[in-house]
């Protein structure tokens, strides 16, 4: 195994660990550790990512099923579209996007970097949400705000498209839309956006198999030590403040955004 793969498995545990800290953000990771510690190139990475973070944020669901977190409208209301949007993302857009995009002067722009500069985007969007988040496990919407069908099923487009381009689970997306659209308290929407995306990202990895070569035991040895981190995450929130990590966390993922935009479009 060679030193940066050891430092890609690294990289698959701390993952799992901010996911069971935080609730979400640790995906966002996982493209840039498959890309520039595995190896592996962008389009098979956001395939692996989906099938990674959909199997984690399942455990996840499940452990909040438990708790009676979960709002099953909800989920059902924005899943639907949202699966539906990145399973032909995955199977029928991605596959037709040419190899080179366009050409600014010299510099031709593949494929490849525009999935990753689109990724450095969604992660600018989520760090800024994680730094300027609020969340203090009080937050709870009136009871009587409206359940607006017709926003969440845009949104659920919206992120099963972003979803299937860059492999995240786009919990940063979905957590405001299910407190603002659908009434949910904070709490709630963290729970519901676990069982969407992990629907939502398997769906999409389906979609995948059909097109792309899948290296099963690189694959799930990556995902058992992610979910490792998991139960380490979980663990660790009796002695750690989520809160505090989580603007912490935005700080890095703003860092790792810069970073990809540097060394994608370095000319």
């Amino acid at each position: 195994m060679e030193f940066t793969e050891i430092f890609g498995y690294i990289g698959a545990l701390a993952i799992g660990i901010v996911l069971g800290l935080v609730g979400g953000g640790g995906s966002i990771l996982t493209v840039p550790v498959l890309v520039y510690l595995i190896g592996l190139n962008p389009i098979i990475s956001t395939a692996y990512s989906l099938f990674i973070v959909g199997v984690t944020a399942l455990i996840g669901a499940f452990k909040n099923i438990r708790r009676g977190l979960v709002d099953f409208r909800t989920a059902i209301v924005f899943a639907t579209p949202a699966l539906i949007s990145v399973y032909i993302t995955r199977r029928f857009i991605i596959p037709a996007i040419p190899e080179n995009l366009f050409s600014i002067g010299d510099f031709m722009v593949s494929r490849d970097v525009g999935v990753m500069v689109f990724f450095a985007i969604l992660m600018l969007a989520a760090s800024y949400s994680m730094i300027k988040s609020k969340q203090n496990g009080k937050e709870v919407l009136p009871e009587e705000k409206s359940f607006n069908y017709p926003l969440i099923i845009l949104e659920g487009i919206a992120v099963g498209l972003a979803t299937g381009i860059v492999g995240a689970g786009g919990g940063f997306l979905i957590i405001p839309a299910l407190v603002l659209l659908a009434g949910l308290p904070m709490k709630k929407a963290v729970a519901t956006s676990l069982l969407i995306i992990a629907i939502k990202s398997l769906i999409g990895f389906i979609g995948d198999i059909e097109n792309l070569p899948i290296d099963w035991p690189f694959l799930l040895s990556f995902t058992a030590v992610s979910v490792l981190g998991i139960f380490i995450g979980i663990w660790l929130t009796h002695y750690v403040s989520g809160t505090q990590l989580k603007k912490g966390f935005g700080w890095f993922v703003l860092l790792m955004a810069i970073v990809i935009l540097i060394q994608e479009l370095a000319l």
